[in-house]
C-alpha cells in the first residue's frame, strides 16, 4: 500500500528561510546563500520522508513566496510595470511582482481559499505574451533525483490558475480569463517534456477550484485542458489533486472522465461526502489518493478509525489502487512536535505536527498490508481517549453562558448614525479623521525585550518601563505627524491572536509551532483545546497607560473572536460556532472593562472574517449569521458614545458587504489599496453604507512609500461614492512589518494629502 503526501512546510523548522529571504531583501545577504538555504531546507524534507517510507514524495512545492507567483513565473505573465526582459526570471522581478519596488507597486495578494495563507494574484488580458520563463520545477526534480529521490512534480493546474486570476488594469472586468487556456497548455507541455526527459513517472496537478461552485462553462475547461494535454501526458502517471472541501457530483463527474488522467485526489477530512460519491461511482483502473489526515489541524489522527474507512475504499478500488495520502498540503500546519519540549505533556500527546503526519499517513499505509504498528495504534487510541475524557477540556459554565446566547441577535439598541452623531460630540473630530490600524514597527530591541522577559532574564518592572517607553515614542510621533485619532503601537505584542489566546483559558502555545502566513511572514497559532473564557484583563492596563499619555482619542485595541478563532488550531470536537461563541463573550468582557476605564474608541479586529467563509454557496448564510452575531456579541453592551472600530484584510469583500453592514460596527477600516480599489466597485454600484469606513489608502505589505499626490487621488476616488461625513483615512493594514524609515515618510504623505483634500472641500463651501 503506497503514501502520499500533498505538501510540506517550506519555512524550515526554526524559520530558517524567513531568515534568510529578510536579511536577502535587506541586502545583507547574497542570493547564492538564500538559494543553498532553501536548496538544504528541500534536500533534509524529501530525505525525511524517503527515510520514513512515503513511496510519492513532492517536488516543487517550495515556493520563495508563494505557489500561484511560481507559476506566473513559470509563464512568463509579468505585468509590463515590472520592464521584464523577457529571460528566465530571477529573484528581482519575483519578489517585486511579489513586494513591489521603489518605482512600482506589488500585485495583489489575497487569501488562499479560506485559509490563511495568501497568494499574489496572476494579472492577465489579452496583450499577455506567454512564454516558459522559470524552469524551477523541472530544476526541482532533478536536484532530488540527484540524492536518490524520485519526486512527484507539483504544478497548479492551468484551470486553476486562471479561475484564480484577474482582469489586469485597463482590461475589461468581465474579460474571459478562460479563453487564455490555449496559450499558456504549450507552456505546460514545455515543463511537462522537460519533466518527462528528466525521467519523471508522475505529475502533480493541484486543481483545487474543483470544490468551489463552477458554472457548466467552467467545468468544461477541465475537459478541454486535460484533452489537450493528453498525448503530451503519455507515459506518465497524472495526478489530479483536489482539496479543502466536499467535490461537487457534477465536478467529480468531470473529474473522474479527464483524459489521461490515472490518478485522483480527495480531502475527506473536510470533505466527508465525497466518501459517497466515490462509492457510488469511482472509474475502473484508476488511483484514489484517500487523504485521511488532515493537513490543516494539528490534532493527532483517530488512526483506528482512518483505517476503517481506508479498507472500506479498497473494497471499492482495489488494494493495488489505493494511496493513503494527507487532505491537502502540511503547508498549513506547524512542523514538528520534536521542536515543543515545553509544551505540556497530556496535550502534546493529542497532536501531530507535519513531522508526525507524515509518520500517520505511513502507519495507515503499511497497516493495510498487514504491516501494522500495534504499539503506535495503541498509543494513538490512548491518547485518543485521554482527550475525550480530560476535565481540563470542559467548563460548565462557560457551555452555559455561550448555550444561552441563542435566544438574542445582540444588537446595540440605537441605530449607527444616532451613535456616531453621539460620538463625534464627544470626540470632535475633523472631516476626513486619520488613524492607522494598530501595530507599529516591531524593533530589533523591542522583540529582545519581550524575549528576555518570557525568559525571565529581566524583571516585570524593567519590562513595563521599556513597553512604556516605546508606547511614548509611538504616541509622540503620531502627534508630531498630526494623526487624529492614535494607537498605542502594540509593542507588548508579537502576534495579536497569540497575544490574547495567552491570557484566555482553553489556549495551548508552542515555542515553535510557525506556520506561514505568506513571503517571509509566520505567525504562531495558539491551539484551542477546550473551553474558552478570561480569567481577567488582557488590555486595560496598557490602553489606559497610552491614553494618559496623549489628549486626543487613544484606541483599545483587540482581535476579534471570528479571527481569534480563525487563526487558531482549533478543536475539532465541537462545532467550530460554539467555540467563537464563547471567545465573543470573553472579549465582551474585555470591552466593557476598556470602556469602564475611559477608552473611548476601541478597535476589534475581524481581519480573518472573510477568510472563513466556506467554499460553497449553501454553507454561506449559516456561516456568517454566527460569526456576525459572535462580533456583536462584543459590543451590545457599550454606550452609543463609545466608538466601535473593526478592521478587515487580504480578502474579497464585495460578495460579503451586507453582512459586514450587518455587524454594526460603527466604523470598518478596510484593505482596498492593494486589490486595485475593488472594494469601491460596490459602492458605485449603489450599496449604501451609512457607518465610517477608511479603505485602505496604501499597502503596507510593500516597502514602496507613496507620494502625496497618490494617496491624495486615492482619497478623491473613495468620495466620488462614498459620503465625506463617513470617510475615514489609514492605511491598509497595521504596521509591525515594516520599518520606520518607511513609515514615518508614509504616513506624512498620508496626513498632508488628508490636509490637502480637506482645504479644497472647505474652499469648494
Amino acid at each position: 500500500m503506497a503514501s502520499h503526501i500533498v505538501g510540506y512546510p517550506r519555512m524550515g523548522p526554526k524559520r530558517e528561510l524567513k531568515f534568510a529571504l529578510e536579511s536577502f531583501w535587506d541586502g545583507k545577504s547574497s542570493a547564492e546563500y538564500l538559494e543553498k538555504v532553501a536548496a538544504d531546507l528541500r534536500v533534509s524534507i524529501w530525505k525525511q520522508m524517503a527515510e520514513v517510507g512515503i513511496k510519492y514524495i513532492p517536488s516543487n512545492t517550495f515556493a520563495y513566496y508563494d505557489h500561484m507567483l511560481d507559476t506566473t513565473a513559470m509563464l512568463g505573465a509579468v505585468p509590463p510595470r515590472y520592464n521584464w526582459s523577457g529571460d528566465e526570471i530571477g529573484f528581482d522581478i519575483y519578489f517585486s511582482m511579489a513586494r513591489g519596488n521603489a518605482s512600482v507597486p506589488a500585485m495583489e495578494m489575497t487569501k488562499w481559499f479560506d485559509t490563511n495563507y495568501h497568494f499574489i494574484v496572476p494579472e492577465l488580458g489579452p496583450d499577455v505574451k506567454f512564454s516558459y520563463s522559470s524552469h524551477k520545477a523541472v530544476n526541482e526534480y532533478k536536484e532530488a533525483k540527484a540524492i536518490g529521490v524520485d519526486t512527484i512534480p507539483v504544478l497548479v493546474g492551468p484551470v486553476t490558475y486562471l479561475l484564480l486570476s484577474k482582469p489586469a488594469k485597463g482590461v475589461e472586468k468581465t474579460f474571459p480569463l478562460l479563453s487564455l487556456l490555449d496559450q499558456i497548455l504549450p507552456i505546460y507541455k514545455e515543463v511537462i517534456a522537460e519533466l518527462k526527459a528528466a525521467g519523471a513517472l508522475w505529475i502533480q496537478f493541484d486543481e483545487p477550484t474543483l470544490v468551489m461552485d463552477l458554472e457548466s462553462h467552467q467545468l468544461e475547461a477541465f475537459t478541454k485542458a486535460y484533452a489537450e494535454l493528453e498525448s503530451s501526458l503519455s507515459g506518465l502517471d497524472v495526478l489530479v489533486e483536489t482539496y479543502f472541501a466536499d467535490i461537487p457530483r457534477d465536478a467529480f463527474k468531470t473529474l473522474t472522465s479527464l483524459k489521461g488522467v490515472t490518478a485522483f485526489g480527495f480531502d475527506l477530512v473536510r470533505g466527508t461526502k465525497t466518501l459517497n460519491l466515490i462509492k457510488s461511482g469511482f472509474p475502473s483502473g484508476k488511483y484514489l489518493f484517500a487523504g485521511v489526515v488532515d493537513g490543516r489541524n494539528i490534532w493527532a489522527n483517530d488512526l483506528d478509525t482512518s483505517l476503517i474507512t481506508l479498507k472500506s475504499l479498497e473494497g471499492i478500488v482495489g488494494k493495488d489502487k489505493l494511496v493513503v495520502s494527507t487532505s491537502c498540503s502540511l503547508l498549513h500546519t506547524a512542523v514538528d512536535l520534536i521542536n515543543e519540549p515545553k509544551l505540556d505533556t497530556e496535550i502534546k500527546s493529542w497532536l501531530a505536527f507535519a513531522a508526525q503526519k507524515v509518520f500517520e499517513v505511513n502507519a495507515l499505509a503499511k497497516a493495510l498490508t498487514g504491516q501494522k504498528d500495534e504499539a503506535f495504534f495503541s498509543a494513538n487510541a490512548a491518547a485518543q481517549a485521554s482527550r475525550k475524557s480530560s476535565p481540563r477540556v470542559t467548563n460548565e459554565a462557560v457551555q452555559k453562558a455561550a448555550a444561552a446566547l441563542k435566544g438574542s441577535d445582540h444588537r446595540r439598541a440605537t441605530n449607527v448614525s444616532a451613535r456616531l452623531d453621539a460620538q463625534q460630540k464627544k470626540l470632535n473630530l475633523p472631516i476626513l479623521p486619520t488613524t492607522t490600524i494598530g501595530s507599529f514597527p516591531q524593533t530589533i530591541e523591542l522583540r529582545r525585550v519581550r524575549r528576555e522577559y518570557k525568559a525571565k532574564k529581566i524583571s516585570e518592572e524593567e519590562y513595563v518601563k521599556s513597553i512604556k517607553e516605546e508606547i511614548s515614542k509611538v504616541v509622540k510621533l503620531q502627534e508630531e505627524l498630526d494623526i487624529d485619532v492614535l494607537v498605542h503601537g502594540e509593542p507588548e505584542r508579537n502576534d495579536m491572536v497569540e497575544y490574547f489566546g495567552e491570557q484566555l483559558s482553553g489556549f495551548a502555545f508552542t515555542a515553535n509551532g510557525w506556520v506561514q502566513s505568506y513571503g517571509s511572514r509566520c505567525v504562531k497559532p495558539p491551539i484551542i483545546y477546550g473551553d474558552v473564557s478570561r480569567p481577567k484583563p488582557m488590555t486595560v492596563f496598557w490602553s489606559t497607560a497610552a491614553q494618559s499619555m496623549t489628549k486626543r482619542p487613544m484606541k483599545g485595541m483587540l482581535t476579534g473572536p471570528v479571527t481569534i478563532l480563525n487563526w487558531s488550531f482549533v478543536r475539532n470536537d465541537q462545532p467550530r460556532f460554539e467555540t467563537c461563541y464563547q471567545i465573543a463573550l470573553a472579549i465582551k468582557d474585555e470591552v466593557e472593562d476598556l470602556e469602564k476605564a475611559g477608552i473611548t474608541v476601541i478597535q476589534i479586529d475581524e481581519a480573518a472574517l472573510r477568510e472563513g467563509l466556506p467554499l460553497r454557496k449553501a454553507e454561506h448564510a449559516f456561516y456568517l449569521d454566527w460569526a456576525v452575531h459572535s462580533f456583536r456579541i462584543t459590543n451590545v453592551g457599550v454606550q452609543d458614545n463609545t466608538q466601535i472600530h473593526t478592521h478587515m484584510c487580504y480578502s474579497n469583500f464585495n460578495d460579503i458587504i451586507l453582512s459586514i453592514i450587518d455587524m454594526d460596527a460603527d466604523v470598518i477600516t478596510i484593505e482596498n489599496s492593494r486589490s486595485d480599489e475593488k472594494l469601491l466597485s460596490v459602492f458605485r454600484e449603489g450599496v449604501k453604507y451609512g457607518a465610517g469606513i477608511g479603505p485602505g489608502v496604501y499597502d503596507i505589505h510593500s516597502p514602496r512609500i507613496p507620494s502625496t499626490e497618490e494617496i491624495a487621488d486615492r482619497i478623491k476616488k473613495m468620495l466620488a461614492v462614498l459620503e465625506t461625513n463617513i470617510l475615514w483615512v489609514n492605511p491598509d493594514c497595521g504596521l509591525k512589518t515594516r520599518k520606520y524609515t518607511e513609515v514615518k515618510p508614509a504616513l506624512e504623505n498620508m496626513v498632508a494629502a488628508c490636509k490637502l483634500l480637506r482645504s479644497q472641500l472647505a474652499s469648494s463651501k
